[in-house]
């Protein structure tokens, strides 16, 4: 077990860049995780890392001897997943991330229940508005709203979310309260953004059809929910899923904005890598969260 414990540590350290971040990923200290690369390359007398001024990356036999070994690591997930499955008794780490606001509002709520229905379980829920890259991460699951982008990856749908334009009374009493989509040209418009973000622009629902508005204005960031604060702060208009700011629209905190064209729904998913056989812990996690959100969004 030391060695294929060496093994996990390598292929985590080559795919994430530093020993201490392969190190924390798999809830070992640097010193504890470098002692692991240290045994392998004792083992073999080869070098299997180089040290550049900005990360870690693996010599010419350290590549290949990851190839190899990487495979081992997948090989014998899947074995473990076949017990697993045949037992009824899933155990193992579960890879988890999620954007923020749906992380913290619906995903981490749950996890205590869901250990609870499997102990043997171990979640490690990661928590970003800004894209990952799973395979590189490692990730088992990725929620996500809005429309998947990678064909590389299997997606699961599990609801459509609506989503309203928000602000306070008194910024609308400032600076005027817009009655067609075209006016939000005019507004200061809150938006998610980060390299490569999407939201660039608004699509609003009209009789007519999804309108696509390139709205601005003079604050964005990488957190919806300083968004959200910002227009409680009543600084502009912001773009967010209902069910995350359903407690100020029933306050009064908020109000709609242009109610009779609303956003288009964001689709709430999950994304998996493909592989020969899923780990079935991965399947009951989603089906979990599936079940347990069931008619949350209206």
């Amino acid at each position: 077990m030391p060695y294929l414990e060496s093994l996990r540590v390598f292929v985590r350290v080559v795919e994430l860049g530093s020993i201490t971040a392969g190190g924390r990923d798999l809830r070992m200290s640097p010193a504890v995780a470098s002692n692991r690369i240290k045994d392998l390359e004792t083992r073999y007398g080869v070098r299997l890392l180089n040290r550049t001024t900005r990360k870690l990356v693996p010599t010419e036999v350290g590549r290949a001897f990851y190839d190899n070994a990487r495979r081992v690591i997948e090989t014998l997930d899947e074995a473990e997943a076949v017990v697993s499955g045949f037992s009824g008794n899933p155990h193992g780490a579960l890879r988890i991330t999620a954007p923020l606001g749906l992380g913290r509002r619906l995903i981490a709520p749950l996890v205590p229940k869901f250990c609870d229905e499997y102990p043997g379980v171990e979640l490690r829920l990661r928590l970003s508005d800004r894209n990952v890259d799973i395979i590189a991460d490692g990730i088992d699951l990725a929620f996500f709203l809005g429309e998947p982008q990678d064909s590389a990856l299997k997606w699961r749908r599990i609801a459509e979310c609506p989503r309203v334009l928000v602000t306070t009374q008194a910024y609308l009493d400032a600076h005027g309260c817009p009655e067609s989509p075209e006016d939000l040209v005019g507004h200061n418009c809150l938006l998610l953004r980060y390299p490569r973000s999407p939201e660039y622009y608004w699509v609003l629902q009209t009789p007519e059809g999804p309108q696509k508005l390139l709205v601005n204005g003079k604050f964005d960031a990488d957190d919806g929910d300083v968004l959200t604060g910002w227009a409680l702060a009543g600084r502009g208009i912001v773009n967010r899923p209902r069910y995350e700011v359903a407690e100020q629209l029933a306050s009064g905190e908020l109000v709609a904005v242009l109610p009779q064209f609303p956003p288009i729904p964001s689709q709430f998913g999950v994304l998996t890598p493909h592989r020969r056989l899923q780990d079935p812990k991965v399947r009951l996690f989603a089906d979990f969260i599936a079940r347990e959100t069931r008619g949350l969004f209206g």
